[in-house]
């Protein structure tokens, strides 16, 4: 079912042109250089195509809520995703909208130095500037007054967010907003699905950060949920009022 992405309207990047593609379930906001809109929509389509054709051969990698193992003749993108889910232990298409926004952002790269593509939460970022996410965590008091700054060092990072109480996604827990921050977009995704499962109270914000630390290629992790917060790693809060 496709929700209104109203979040968009505090979307914006300077110096970079603004477009949207979307295929079916799949709606993604970019920024780049230059409007790439046409390169944009084929990719989406091949790498949809690719998960679809997948699915029907193997209709358990779509309703799996455990790590599944890709098959030899798999494509990339499901055998990255495997991987991801597997590093989490969730089901692969928990990294799916990570996977669309990685691999249609590394292939457009080409063709512009920075990029962001925003996919339902779900963000792929090469940035040379500093840029800042604001954080949405619906009826907590701390959404909206809380940013992540992303530093610029022209390198690819994966920013995923899951809430338990935000959004039609499948989520076991009750946390706001979880957020991930990893070089691998795929495991950001995964793995802010798996720690959004552990969060059922406040005195579960220790325990999902201690486990997201122990996943290799997690970089940092921020948890919300009510009025509480909890973050560690390569991680820099701002007041978005400050910006």
């Amino acid at each position: 079912m496709y929700q209104e992405r109203f979040y968009r309207y505090y979307m914006s990047s300077q110096g970079l042109v603004r477009f949207n593609v979307m295929e079916f379930e799949s709606d993604l906001e970019i920024f780049a250089r230059c409007n790439l809109e046409s390169r944009a929509r084929g990719l989406l389509k091949k790498y949809r195509s690719d998960i679809q054709k997948y699915i029907k051969d193997h209709p358990e990698f779509l309703t799996s809520l455990v790590p599944l193992k890709a098959q030899d003749d798999a494509p990339d993108i499901v055998k990255h995703m495997c991987l991801a889910a597997e590093a989490v232990g969730v089901g692969p298409m928990a990294a799916v909208a990570g996977a669309i926004s990685q691999y249609v952002g590394r292939d457009l790269g080409i063709y512009t130095d920075e990029i962001i593509i925003e996919n339902g939460g779900d963000i792929y970022m090469k940035n040379k500037t500093d840029k800042h996410i604001l954080i949405y965590a619906g009826n907590s008091p701390l959404s909206n007054k809380v940013a992540l700054l992303i530093p610029g060092e022209n390198k690819s990072v994966g920013i995923c967010t899951s809430s338990g109480t935000v959004g039609h996604s499948l989520s076991f827990g009750k946390a706001d907003a979880v957020v991930i921050i990893a070089e691998d977009t795929l495991l950001a995704d995964a793995a802010a699905t798996a720690v959004c499962n552990m969060v059922k109270s406040v005195q579960d914000i220790n325990p999902s950060i201690d486990f997201a630390k122990s996943v290799p290629g997690i970089q940092g992790v921020v948890v919300i949920i009510e009025d509480k917060l909890g973050a560690w790693g390569k991680i820099t809060l701002v007041d978005p009022q400050s910006i």
